[in-house]
């Protein structure tokens, strides 16, 4: 049986919604990508600037910059 290969998205942190690779190509700083079928993550917030997990009160500080991962 072939392995499928994982296939990412690009998600906007403002609006949540899914952008075009060059949408996300042009804003690096609040794009995020995400592996399609991935898994949970639980709700953790993750950031757009350094792509690393962070906690709840600097996701809160920053929302344009962060994302709730789901």
């Amino acid at each position: 049986m072939a392995k499928k290969s994982s296939r990412t998205r690009a998600r906007s942190t403002i609006s949540g919604r899914f952008v075009t690779k060059a949408h996300a190509k042009r804003s690096p700083r609040t794009t995020v990508s995400e592996r399609v079928g991935g898994g949970s993550t639980h709700g953790s917030m993750r950031s757009a600037v350094s792509g690393k997990f962070v906690g709840n009160a600097y996701g809160k500080r920053n929302p344009r910059t962060t994302m709730r991962d789901g």
